[in-house]
């Protein structure tokens, strides 16, 4: 069995103005780590184009189409302070859903192990009906509600240790029993969501904020305290990781201190809650991670563990 990784040129034509961080030599940095002969054995596809009804499992049509008429034809469209569209914006959007969507028929079908979807832009952000921080269409949760609908997974887990909270991805299964979220984060930090007591209507959702200057030692203690013993219990049928690494040392907009080591270990933790209640079925998409070095490093960490190195 085989790890995927799904990408899409697409992903560099999605312009930001100079000096915005999420910018397309995230997705250079990132294909130039996985071009290491370490990598020779994953199974790499192109994604293919998601479409607006995939759009809909997670966000109602008139934000879909609002989306979709604002993209421009030339120039730059602001959509709120740091999330912007440009020519190519939503194309590299709908192939990430599409990534999202072709990663979860894989996993679920076994004709791959698991599936890493190394898109830009993120998506955690992305409420049901708001566009922010960077996201557009919330890639993690149309994949989980796509693996319900289209699979028949009855329960399905996503863990987000993106250094920023999943806002969205919390709002969109608020109510919603059938999916656990599970964060680690900087607390505070943008977007300000997050605390241990926002646990939603069924009390599936599980936040576990870290602390400016916290490391390894805090987020394994995290881990292993709060957020896998829910796994366990939740018995999810598959696994799903937004892998945003903004929280390692380096990145420059935040202050938590993780090493790569810290991401192949929180994914060989994952690996093995989806081994015991899911056959193995994992599916990881890219969010944050803003320095280069650090981004490249961490996602090489993060793809060896899936492909079990």
């Amino acid at each position: 069995m085989t790890t995927l990784l799904i990408s899409h040129p697409s992903s560099l034509r999605h312009v930001t103005p100079p000096g915005h961080p999420e910018r397309a030599d995230r997705m250079r940095a990132v294909e130039q780590a996985l071009e290491d002969e370490r990598f020779a054995l994953l199974q790499r596809v192109e994604a293919p184009e998601g479409t607006l009804a995939q759009v809909e499992l997670c966000h109602p049509a008139a934000y879909a189409q609002a989306i979709s008429e604002a993209s421009p034809q030339e120039g730059l469209v602001q959509i709120d302070a740091d999330t912007i569209m440009s020519p190519g914006t939503l194309a590299a959007v709908l192939h990430g859903v599409g990534g999202a969507v072709h990663a979860v028929d894989e996993v679920m079908s076994g004709r791959v192990s698991n599936a890493f979807s190394a898109m830009r832009p993120p998506g955690h952000h992305a409420e049901s009906d708001k566009a922010m921080g960077f996201c557009f269409f919330n890639n993690a949760a149309i994949a989980a509600r796509h693996a319900q609908k289209a699979h028949g997974a009855e329960r399905v887990a996503i863990v987000d240790w993106d250094v920023h909270h999943g806002n969205g991805t919390q709002e969109i299964f608020w109510g919603d029993a059938s999916v656990l979220y599970a964060s680690t984060h900087e607390m505070p930090l943008y977007p300000g969501t997050g605390a241990p007591s926002e646990r939603g209507e069924h009390g599936t959702i599980v936040n576990a904020p870290l602390r400016a200057g916290d490391g390894t030692d805090v987020f394994r203690d995290a881990f292993e305290s709060a957020i896998l013993p829910r796994l366990d219990d939740f018995r999810p049928d598959l696994v799903i990781v937004s892998a945003g690494f903004d929280a390692h040392w380096r990145d420059p907009l935040a202050n938590i201190n993780l090493k790569e080591a810290d991401f192949a270990w929180a994914t060989q933790k994952l690996m093995a809650i989806a081994d015991r209640h899911a056959g193995g079925r994992l599916v990881s998409i890219l969010e944050g991670g803003y320095d280069l070095e650090g981004l490249s490093k961490s996602t090489a960490a993060h793809v060896m563990a899936l492909m079990r190195g």
